[in-house]
């Protein structure tokens, strides 16, 4: 009987200790640096986003991701109760700005419906968090490995739809079609509160295009 006893204290203290160490939280900054690989020994478009930084700002249930490189600036903010989101670029001093609805939201993350991610058994430690690889097969052919820990756990996973289905926040992840790779790395985390002033959205400054405007002018695909 003491055994018994001692066999569900520790089960019970696994539990509790997993589940404390899953916690979700509200708030959190992530800064990944991109390095991107054409395959090609002559210059090509997407070797203008090598160095790219991408910084995401998680608070509740909104969240705002910036691309920045020496060729544009693009800039989501996201809303998961209702899914709508604002999309901000900036291209040779041309401000746009783009609004799109739930339905908008989900025909531009298409490509990632349904995505579910496998764990290799590979292991390694970045940032000082433990993280776990995984890869993901998309419709399209493309391949998406990952390295997430669990450890960190957003409350709001929609900040990046490629993730949603994931199980902690990706550290490091390496998107691969044909001869092109992109490598993000995390280079920052910050658990410190996000001002809320991160998601508002200009009121001025920006020429307004509609979801369906901006594809036909090829901006958003």
């Amino acid at each position: 009987m003491r055994q018994l006893l001692l066999g569900i204290s520790l089960l019970v203290s696994t539990f509790y200790n997993s589940a404390s160490a899953q916690k979700k939280i509200s708030d959190l900054t992530l800064v990944y640096e991109a390095v991107v690989s054409t395959g090609s020994k002559t210059p090509q478009l997407g070797d203008a986003f090598d160095g790219a930084t991408t910084t995401v700002y998680i608070k509740g249930n909104q969240s705002r991701s910036e691309m920045v490189s020496a060729l544009a600036s693009f800039t989501t903010i996201h809303d998961s109760r209702n899914s709508t989101s604002v999309i901000l670029q900036e291209v040779n001093g041309q401000k746009l700005l783009i609004r799109m609805s739930a339905e908008n939201w989900r025909e531009k993350n298409r490509r990632y419906e349904g995505i579910t991610f496998s764990n290799t058994g590979l292991k390694k430690q970045i940032a000082g968090y433990n993280c776990i690889q995984a890869i993901a097969q998309m419709k399209d052919g493309a391949t998406l490995t990952v390295y997430y820990t669990p450890d960190l756990m957003p409350e709001n996973m929609e900040f990046d739809y490629q993730f949603i289905n994931l199980s902690g926040v990706p550290l490091e992840y390496e998107l691969s079609q044909n001869n092109l790779k992109i490598r993000y790395t995390v280079t920052k985390i910050n658990l410190n509160p996000v001002p809320s002033s991160k998601f508002d959205i200009p009121t001025s400054g920006y020429r307004e295009l509609s979801y369906d405007e901006s594809k036909t002018m090829g901006i958003v695909k």
